[in-house]
């Protein structure tokens, strides 16, 4: 049976920390936005700790609550405040996730070809808030066909990527958020692959003690996507194929 695949978008193949930043740049300028990159204002809360402070979120606007659903930027280290002005900023922009780059230059073409010849059937995940102009949903479906992706199926989703893997029978759930991969070892039969452009030293511990493969590119995803497609004879077994692939033992997939 050709293999079920999702795929998310920011962090994995499209850019949107790049152009947050170049954003952030617009409102806050490039001295500001340079000090955001190094770390929060001394005595100002993270995003985090900011969070747990709000105490009437029936008050505040869609833009404000943005914050709340989006994950933190990874460059920005901002202020709740902050990162709701940004949002603020975005939610004005005409088509705004139409404008990203790719991380990858020609991934996204690169697997449109694996899965046409492949009969995979690929679905993309995103937590994309509105901008101004078409629905993120179609936003994101103009900016994939101009990648070299024709006619994409793409959900713009806010709960469990383990319970949307279990209600669509996925195979296989890549993600660059730990936190998502979790979600589909824990609420899911899929497999997931993690992909992590940080330092090695950052990764958390549990990642490839409870199954979770783990990347350093889309590229090197897509090899090992491939690989499992050829050796079907070789090892019959999608998770066998999956976790040789992959690297991961019998006992690091136990806890699943």
């Amino acid at each position: 049976m050709p293999l079920r695949i999702a795929f998310d978008l920011d962090g994995v193949l499209a850019d949107m920390e790049a152009e947050l930043v170049r954003q952030a740049e617009l409102i806050f300028g490039a001295a500001m936005t340079r000090r955001l990159q190094e770390g929060p204002p001394s005595g100002q809360p993270s995003a985090s700790t900011g969070r747990a402070q709000e105490t009437d979120p029936g008050a505040r606007s869609a833009a404000d609550r943005i914050a709340d659903t989006t994950p933190p930027l990874l460059e920005l280290r901002m202020t709740p405040r902050q990162q709701r002005r940004l949002w603020r900023h975005v939610e004005s922009i005409e088509s705004f996730w139409e404008t990203l780059e790719e991380i990858e230059p020609g991934a996204v073409a690169r697997l449109a070809e694996a899965a046409a010849s492949r009969r995979w059937e690929i679905i993309f995940l995103t937590k994309r808030p509105e901008s101004a102009g078409a629905t993120a949903q179609v936003q994101t479906q103009r900016w994939l066909e101009a990648k070299g992706f024709r006619l994409p199926s793409v959900y713009v989703v806010q709960g469990s990527r383990g319970r949307i893997a279990a209600a669509l029978d996925l195979d296989i759930v890549i993600d660059d958020r730990p936190e998502n991969c979790l979600d589909v070892v824990v609420d899911s039969k899929a497999r997931t692959i993690l992909v992590w452009r940080e330092d090695e030293s950052l990764l958390p511990v549990a990642a490839r003690r409870l199954g979770i493969g783990v990347v350093k590119t889309v590229a090197e995803c897509l090899d090992i996507l491939e690989q499992i497609d050829t050796s079907e004879e070789e090892q019959p077994g999608l998770m066998a194929r999956v976790k040789r692939l992959l690297g991961l033992t019998e006992a690091e997939g136990a806890g699943r």
